[in-house]
């Protein structure tokens, strides 16, 4: 077996496996199976390493220092699925970078500057940069502070992240079919959806239209509505030429994502509180490889917010006042998001989330991989 450096760290509403690139296998088409190895997939349980048996929990962040002039980090993402033999490279994780920023400072590969450390983040799945603002204190990362967000208990220091145009970050277009709405034919009716990318691709679908209300709970899905809703993604995902839609939940299962939206209405969120209508602007419930997300993707919640301000879109057409800040509101609470105009249009949307290092140490692998370096690392003969 192979011991390697890893740091679990929680970004946001999701938890995941930070590594430093040079402690990754040296050939990039054996990065698939290690992932899986450490991750304890495929397997519902996980129970062999150490993913956690949920999609927001089987996660993975590659991070080195950039060569770039104009940016600080590299960074690649992974979602490691549970129960099948792959990893998906294709998208990005919005709540994962939220932790990126602490990670690169911790490790000594952006130095630290107080009160506010700027990180420029290179995501290479997307090709694009997110710009991420952290707090610093007597040179370290500072996590104690009055920030709170929704599907994270306690509170933490506030970390910023803006999303720069991020439009087109895995078709190259905001309209990947080159419209703002498509009609589609499905096994339980025909209705509009729309696909857009920008930060990841979402397709978005009118609760209504899926036999739904909008307000539910990740435990509320039926199977029936679990498959009707993969069919829609499925359909998107071959509109977008990832796949045809036969392969689409094996080959692309991670993009685009299926997010369902409705119109403010009260409902009791995932903590049992009243989410009253008048504190949102719209009603979001999104998919996470092919399980109903307990809170929202950020970068769900970027594209979303673009999506309001793009013409003819379905979110475009439910939100009737388009302010700045716009109120998303998800199982676990409610988000906002700043848009940053230019000329009517999206330049960067701001979020704001919390970070914290839950753990430092070594993996076992359960076979041995050819790794980049051997400096920090070595293989072990295990003795029980």
């Amino acid at each position: 077996m192979t011991k390697v450096p890893v740091i679990i760290m929680r970004g946001g509403t999701s938890k995941g496996a930070f590594f430093n690139e040079k402690d990754m296998p040296e050939q990039r088409k054996d990065w698939e199976e290690f992932l899986l190895d450490v991750m304890g997939s495929p397997d519902n349980m996980q129970i062999d390493g150490l993913g956690g048996a949920n999609s927001l929990t089987s996660k993975v962040a590659i991070i080195k220092k950039s060569e770039a002039a104009d940016v600080d980090i590299d960074y690649t993402f992974a979602q490691v699925s549970i129960d099948k033999k792959m990893v998906d490279f294709k998208g990005n994780c919005g709540n994962i970078s939220s932790a990126v920023g602490p990670y690169a400072i911790e490790q000594g590969l952006v130095t630290a500057r107080e009160p506010v450390t700027k990180v420029r983040i290179y995501n290479t799945n997307t090709k694009k940069v997110i710009i991420s603002e952290v707090e610093v204190e007597d040179g370290r990362v500072k996590l104690e502070g009055n920030c709170s967000i929704p599907g994270v208990p306690g509170t933490g220091s506030p970390i910023y992240l803006s999303f720069e145009d991020a439009e087109g970050s895995v078709t190259g277009r905001v309209f990947p079919t080159g419209n703002a709405i498509d009609f589609i034919e499905t096994s339980f009716g025909a209705f509009c959806i729309s696909i857009v990318d920008v930060a990841n691709p979402l397709v978005f679908v009118k609760a209504m239209d899926v036999g739904l209300n909008g307000i539910e709970l990740p435990d509320d899905y039926s199977p029936d509505s679990l498959a009707k809703l993969e069919e829609v993604r499925s359909i998107a995902a071959e509109l977008c030429g990832f796949c045809s839609k036969e392969e689409a939940t094996d080959q692309s299962p991670a993009v685009p994502k299926l997010t369902i939206v409705a119109e403010p209405k009260d409902y009791m969120d995932l903590a049992g509180r009243k989410r009253k209508a008048e504190e949102m602007d719209l009603v979001i419930r999104m998919m996470s490889m092919q399980r109903p997300h307990r809170a929202l993707a950020i970068t769900g919640a970027v594209c979303t917010t673009a999506a309001a301000y793009l013409e003819n879109t379905i979110v475009s057409r439910m939100i009737s006042d388009r302010n700045s800040t716009l109120r998303l509101a998800h199982p676990a609470g409610v988000m906002e998001t700043q848009a940053k105009l230019y000329e009517k249009k999206v330049h960067a949307i701001k979020v704001v989330r919390t970070s914290r290092r839950i753990m430092e140490g070594y993996v076992y692998t359960k076979k041995e991989y050819a790794m980049a370096t051997t400096k920090n690392h070595r293989k072990e003969q295990l003795v029980f």
